[in-house]
C-alpha cells in the first residue's frame, strides 16, 4: 500500500500538482488545505486577510476527483467563507481531502474537529479551526496474500502567530485527535498518521502519540526538511508521519522533487 501526505497549499503550484498526483500512483491520498467552491465562475480566486492575498485553485478537489476516477474521494471543510473574484465575493468551503483507491474497502471512517468548530459564516478568528479525518480500511492484497485492516488518520494542525511550540490549545488538540483515532483505529492493527501538524520535533505531541505506538518516520528516519524551495522562513519542520510497529515501511520519503507545494509531500511504501 502507497499513503501520500500533503499540504497542497491551495493548489497553487497546480499543473505540476496535478500531474504528480496521478503519477505517485498512490493507494491512499491525505491532502490538506484544498478548497471547494460549487458556484465558482473561473478557476482561480483570491484569498483575502488584513491586506494577505492568496491564490487558490477554486474547485481543486473536484479536480483532482475528476484526475483519479480510480479513487473515492472524501472532503470535510473546516469552514465556509469568502474567495474572491476581483470584487465579487464567492462562498467556498476549504479543509481537507482524502482519496482512497477503489479496490480497497473503507469499514470505518470519522472526522471531527480537533480545534475549534465549524464556521459557517466567514473563516473564523485566529488561530482558526482545524479538523482530522480518520478511516479504517481493509486492504484485499497484503504482501503475502493475505488482507489485512489499516487505519490511516490526517490531521491539519493549528497555527499560532506565537509560533510552533507547545500551548494548553495544542496539548487539547493532540488529546482531541487520540480520540477521534480512538473512535476508528482497533488497537494491534497497523495505524498511520499524518498531516501538516504545524509543531516541532520535540513538542509534547509526538510522547503523547507514542503512546498508542506510534514512531515519528521523519525525524526517526533523518530527515530534517520538509518544506520546498517556496518555502523562505526558517524552521524546515511541518508534516509528519507516523506509524506503528506492525507496519512493515518498504519505502519512506519526504519528496524533494517534484516541488508541488510550499510543502514535501510524505510518501509511505508499507505493507
Amino acid at each position: 500500500m502507497r499513503i501520500v501526505s500533503l499540504n497542497a497549499w491551495g493548489g497553487r503550484i497546480h499543473a505540476p500538482l496535478m500531474r504528480y498526483l496521478v503519477e505517485v500512483n498512490a493507494d491512499v491520498i491525505c491532502l490538506q488545505e484544498v478548497a471547494r467552491t460549487p458556484e465558482a465562475p473561473c478557476d482561480w480566486l483570491t484569498y483575502r486577510d488584513h491586506g494577505v492575498e492568496l491564490p487558490q485553485r477554486a474547485n481543486l478537489f473536484e479536480e483532482i476527483r475528476a484526475a483519479l476516477p480510480g479513487h473515492d474521494g472524501f472532503f470535510a471543510p473546516t469552514a465556509r467563507g469568502d474567495l474572491f473574484d476581483g470584487g465579487r465575493a464567492v462562498p467556498s468551503e476549504f479543509g481537507l481531502a482524502t482519496f482512497v483507491r477503489k479496490s480497497l474497502t473503507v469499514i470505518a471512517q470519522a472526522q471531527d474537529f480537533v480545534h475549534g468548530t465549524f464556521s459557517s459564516d466567514g473563516w473564523g478568528p485566529h488561530p482558526r479551526a482545524r479538523n482530522a479525518h480518520c478511516l479504517r480500511i481493509f486492504n484485499h492484497h497484503g504482501g503475502h496474500g493475505d488482507g489485512y485492516p489499516v487505519s490511516i488518520a490526517q490531521m491539519h494542525g493549528l497555527r499560532d502567530v506565537a509560533g510552533k511550540g507547545d500551548t494548553p490549545a495544542r496539548d487539547a488538540q493532540t488529546k482531541a485527535l487520540i480520540e477521534l483515532i480512538g473512535r476508528v483505529w482497533h488497537g494491534g492493527e497497523r495505524l498511520v498518521v499524518c498531516g501538516d501538524f504545524n509543531v516541532l520535533p520535540e513538542n509534547r505531541m509526538f510522547a503523547a502519540l507514542a503512546g498508542l505506538g506510534l514512531t515519528d518516520l521523519i525525524t526517526s528516519r533523518g530527515h530534517a526538511d520538509t518544506r520546498t524551495s517556496y518555502y523562505e522562513k526558517p524552521g524546515r519542520f511541518a508534516d509528519y508521519m507516523l506509524a506503528t510497529p506492525d507496519v512493515e515501511v518498504l519505502r519512506f520519503d519526504a519528496v524533494a522533487e517534484p516541488e508541488v507545494s510550499d510543502h514535501r509531500a510524505l510518501l509511505l511504501e508499507m505493507r
